[in-house]
């Protein structure tokens, strides 16, 4: 079972950390990703990590401004967002999977979701 929260209203520029986590497996066991999805959209690769942390991948449009990070022993991955700009508007998943993809087909556990709103 996978946990997201963290989400909320924030003036651009501002930051939020979003936390997922995870119970009933071995959470060391599965890389996790983070994906959204803006109204009318489709749901979006945000950032991944791998099993150990050791590798993260990030889709373009936050590179430089969103880190991926994970706590092995709190079973918990993070999600630091900084400089967010409204088109970061979305609900933000959690997902598990057996290897680090960008595709959403690649996880097969998804966290609920958490609303991220930013204003301009």
């Amino acid at each position: 079972q996978l946990q997201a929260f963290g989400g909320g209203l924030v003036q651009a520029g501002g930051s939020l950390r979003l936390s997922c986590a995870a119970s009933g497996r071995t959470f060391s066991n599965y890389a996790m990703g983070w994906f959204r999805q803006a109204p009318g959209k489709e749901r979006e690769f945000v950032a991944g990590i791998t099993r150990s942390g050791g590798n993260t991948m990030y889709a373009d449009s936050v590179k430089g401004r969103f880190t991926i990070s994970r706590d092995n022993a709190k079973n918990t991955v993070y999600l630091q967002m900084n400089n967010l700009k409204p088109e970061d508007t979305a609900v933000y998943y959690c997902a598990a999977g057996s290897l680090l993809r960008t595709g959403d087909r690649g996880y097969d556990y998804w966290g609920q979701g958490t609303q991220v709103t930013v204003s301009s």
